[in-house]
């Protein structure tokens, strides 16, 4: 069966991640935050947040401004944002292969709402990706299968038509025992050569 839709992650794949560790701890650092506490309350909010059933603010509630703070929410919110970039190779080759084979790319991402809205528009991606089947939307998280199958119908494609891009190595897994062709991304090089691999896309 042809594959005809590339499946592919955002965050670690096309752009840098949205909000993670590393992130956080700058944060931490730059506007004298606990970091342990700040920790702890982001892994008891963020799952909710990713599932669209928090607001920023309402996240940043839980972990940030549960006190009052000497800075402002919109300066939290500006470098929160700030630090996504993108990462060109990978952005251009998939839009080369779009282009080129007439496929259709599909996001399947874990991203908060504010955070997805604001990368999208940042980075232009709906100028690539012609789905964002993403966890704030559809209310569910990688690695629930859900969120695969959500993809597959919206797609109206059969798993096998299918491969998919992330840099989750268990998420790679969970799409592939759906039928989805998986691969994990390591970098461009990697990734490249991997579809190439496959003898889809030399």
């Amino acid at each position: 069966m042809a594959v005809t839709h590339l499946f592919i992650d955002i965050g670690g794949v096309l752009l840098t991640n949205g909000w993670d560790r590393k992130m956080r701890r700058e944060a931490a650092r730059m506007f004298d935050l606990d970091w342990e506490e700040m920790d702890e309350r982001h892994h008891l909010v963020f799952g909710a947040y990713e599932e669209g059933k928090l607001s920023l603010d309402e996240y940043l509630d839980g972990t940030v401004f549960y006190e009052k703070r000497p800075f402002s929410r919109e300066q939290f919110r500006d470098f929160m944002f700030s630090r996504s970039q993108p990462l060109p190779r990978m952005l251009d080759y998939v839009a080369g292969l779009k282009t080129r084979l007439g496929l259709k790319l599909v996001a399947v991402s874990n991203e908060g709402r504010e955070l997805t809205i604001f990368r999208v528009k940042k980075f232009e991606l709906d100028k690539v990706i012609d789905f964002f089947i993403c966890s704030c939307f559809v209310h569910l998280k990688k690695p629930d299968k859900d969120i695969w199958r959500i993809a597959l119908d919206v797609s109206a494609v059969e798993a096998p038509e299918a491969i998919y891009i992330d840099d989750r190595k268990l998420f790679v897994e969970v799409a592939e025992s759906l039928g989805i062709r998986g691969i994990e991304h390591r970098g461009f090089e990697s990734t490249k050569a991997a579809l190439e691999g496959l003898g889809l896309f030399s």
